[in-house]
């Protein structure tokens, strides 16, 4: 079997990589796509995993926390004499 002219191969290249939306050969990576690979490339799969449980659990507890203020604020003006706007 022989193998491809160099010169097909270039073309070929030259062809695949102008196949590419214009877009994607233009706009930079984002930060957050970036440091998601930083991420992808420092930490193997489980500590990736056990960060993002950990972040989902901070924001449930914020979340917890506004609804526990909320209620308080219920509470006091339901408690308080007098008419209170809630």
């Amino acid at each position: 079997m022989q193998a491809a002219p160099a010169h097909a191969a270039v073309a070929t290249a030259t062809r695949a990589a102008s196949a590419l939306p214009t877009t994607l050969a233009v706009r930079p990576p984002s930060v957050t796509g970036a440091l998601r690979a930083l991420e992808g490339l420092l930490m193997r799969g489980g500590q990736r995993t056990a960060r993002r449980n950990a972040w989902t659990a901070v924001l449930e507890d914020r979340r917890r926390a506004k609804d526990r203020r909320e209620a308080q604020h219920v509470l006091e003006a339901v408690a308080a004499p007098g008419p209170q706007a809630t």
